[in-house]
């Protein structure tokens, strides 16, 4: 057991008793778990991760600040094609009826919302995506 051979034992336990946020307690445990002579093969099997993410999750500890290595950089991913205001007019589409817009239906199906994203928005969308898009506007966000 070589990793976390520098790393303050304490301090990961102190920044246990301080977290707050499910993945980076798991991290600290994971620590505290190696750094206490627990295999990596049975940190793996104890928290359900797999091997390599617990040897990169030791790495992080070895390489940056616990704070730096209990949180996860930014991913912000590829912008959204619809913009916020388009957002909420297609919110106030779907909220109300598909035959008050013309269209010859009473219901929102994924095909007619995608159909109807691409006539007033230019925008394609995957049917999976549509899907999203029409779980998010009847949870209201």
């Amino acid at each position: 057991m070589d990793k976390l051979a520098d790393v303050d034992i304490e301090a990961l336990q102190a920044a246990l008793a301080d977290a707050s946020g499910t993945k980076a307690v798991k991290r600290l445990m994971v620590a505290l778990a190696y750094a206490d002579g627990v295999s990596v093969e049975t940190v793996s099997a104890r928290y359900d991760i797999p091997r390599a993410t617990v040897y990169s999750w030791l790495d992080r500890f070895e390489q940056q600040s616990i704070a730096e290595a209990i949180t996860d950089d930014s991913r912000p991913g590829r912008p959204a094609k619809l913009d916020r205001s388009q957002r909420r007019q297609l919110a106030a589409d779907l909220a109300r009826s598909p035959a008050e817009l013309g269209y010859d239906s009473a219901e929102w199906t994924p095909e007619r919302v995608r159909n109807h994203i691409e006539q007033k928005y230019d925008i394609s969308y995957s049917l999976g995506h549509v899907r999203r898009l029409l779980q998010e506007s009847s949870a209201g966000t």
